[in-house]
């Protein structure tokens, strides 16, 4: 005999849903985040969506709706943007090309190495007539317009300096024998009508064979191209920055430029003699 036991079913409760945005709210929500150029707080998104909103709940779906996507809706700070997926970060990473300006200390640089190649700091140093500080050596290296190119075997075993392919790309030459001559830069305007005796302009050799004062580079030595020199004590700060200081754009002409006064070799800066007392008088006193 069969046993019919009542069974009593108990419905389920009704469980009270979290009130979804409207697609409509959503748009709003979105295009407002987007726009921003920062990040934004539950406050300033309050304000400007409908009444009623419940902007929580709506960044909170909006946020579930796009964690799949190329774009992600996340709080920073306690404030919501929308970033690129972090598993995407990768294909956001590419390389730029910073444009620079050269001073003109460092074109006049420039200039001599390419004219007076292969040449050593003092060497530039006592044609431009000044010191060459650290950081314009560094320039000229960073953008692989000069490199190091040897030793020379002299004292102290100075580093040598020589333009490099890249120099010659920049400036539109085939060879080092493209570069400006006398009669070149005459026709220019880019040397004084008042030439002294004897004036010649440089003829720089392509041939990247050491020269027999010239010894191999050794391990390291880049860095050392990098190291300061010593520089005079008498040689201010204020001194060294007005040389150093002004900058224009380097160009085929800049370096044409600063080579018309460097070309024929050092420049006498020697001051003019002080009149001493047998020299100058007093204009009051007579001479017997």
């Amino acid at each position: 005999m069969a046993i019919l036991a009542e069974v009593r079913m108990e419905e389920p409760e009704d469980i009270a849903a979290e009130p979804q945005a409207r697609p409509e709210e959503l748009r709003i929500l979105e295009a407002l985040l987007f726009a921003a150029s920062e990040p934004l707080d539950q406050a300033t998104l309050a304000k400007r969506m409908p009444e009623g909103v419940d902007v929580k709940a709506a960044l909170a779906q909006l946020q579930e709706e796009y964690a799949t996507r190329g774009v992600n809706l996340v709080r920073v700070a306690n404030k919501w943007t929308f970033r690129t997926a972090g598993d995407l970060a990768w294909l956001m990473t590419r390389e730029s090309t910073e444009t620079r300006k050269l001073s003109r200390a460092a074109i006049e640089v420039l200039a001599i190495v390419a004219y007076h190649q292969p040449v050593t700091r003092a060497e530039i140093e006592e044609i431009r007539g000044v010191v060459t500080s650290k950081g314009t050596l560094d320039v000229l290296l960073e953008t692989g317009w000069i490199k190091p190119r040897g030793r020379r075997k002299s004292p102290g075993r100075p580093l040598t300096f020589g333009t490099t392919d890249a120099f010659l790309t920049q400036f539109s030459l085939e060879t080092l024998g493209d570069l400006p001559g006398l009669e070149e830069l005459k026709g220019t305007g880019l040397l004084d009508s008042r030439l002294p005796t004897g004036f010649t302009v440089p003829t720089p050799s392509d041939d990247p064979t050491l020269r027999e004062d010239e010894e191999p580079l050794e391990p390291g030595d880049l860095d050392l191209a990098l190291a300061p020199a010593v520089e005079p004590e008498e040689a201010s700060h204020e001194e060294q920055a007005s040389q150093e200081a002004a900058s224009d754009e380097a160009g085929p002409s800049d370096v044409e430029a600063a080579a018309i006064d460097h070309t024929a070799g050092e420049r006498s800066e020697d001051p003019a003699p002080e009149p001493d007392g047998s020299q100058a008088g007093d204009p009051d006193e007579s001479t017997e």
